[in-house]
């Protein structure tokens, strides 16, 4: 996220910028010891890798979510280098999932709630090329599903506005720093508090009604 409007709103609020960014060294989970035999993966970016991360979190099927960048030409970039704007690389999440649990055309009706499709280079207080909305396909029957996703949705949508949400190839997925994993968890109430001034959740209520996933 925009580490600028972060630590703005931060300081509005009495809280030290420092300890916002403090990086912290807990190690994510390990994934179940009962991992099915088949697993596929999906990858989305929805502005804040926070939040896409906390949202997929909540999905029966998901296994497990990353948070990194992709979709730029830098290598092994950092938050600072895709913060910047200069990497090309978007925020995103990639997810793990069971498909005898969720199919990736039920992650697609999920992953679309729970974004802002209508805005370019932006999700809430989140803006630049790095916060852009996107689905990274994997092979040519996730590109298939995701295109028609979007048809039907552009088709049966209650707002006006058109939908600019990008479907392209997935390149090299490079996972974030550590204290970027399941920083909703290490961190609620500094995440509860971005999440809240940033206007997510607002919005998506504004656009998707009962619809929105929060």
């Amino acid at each position: 996220m925009n580490g600028r409007t972060i630590v703005a709103m931060l300081i509005a609020a009495g809280i030290s910028a420092g300890a916002a960014f403090a990086q912290v060294k807990e190690e994510k989970p390990a994934a179940p010891a009962n991992r099915p035999a088949s697993t596929a993966t999906a990858t989305f970016a929805g502005g804040c890798f926070w939040c896409t991360e906390a949202d997929f979190d909540k999905v029966d099927g998901v296994i497990s979510t990353t948070s990194g960048y992709i979709g730029g030409k830098t290598k092994n970039p950092t938050y600072d280098s895709v913060s910047a704007g200069n990497s090309g690389h978007a925020e995103a999440v990639q997810v793990i999932y069971d498909p005898s649990k969720v199919t990736y055309s039920k992650l697609l009706e999920y992953y679309w709630r729970t974004i802002d499709p209508t805005t370019k280079d932006r999700q809430f207080c989140d803006s630049g090329n790095p916060y852009r909305t996107a689905i990274f396909v994997h092979d040519e029957q996730q590109r298939a599903l995701a295109e028609a996703s979007k048809k039907a949705l552009s088709g049966n949508k209650p707002f006006r506005e058109p939908i600019v949400t990008e479907i392209v190839n997935a390149t090299t997925f490079y996972p974030a720093e550590e204290y970027h994993q399941d920083y909703y968890k290490k961190n609620p109430v500094r995440y509860k508090f971005y999440r809240g001034n940033c206007g997510r959740d607002a919005r998506l209520k504004q656009l998707w009604g009962a619809q929105a996933q929060q």
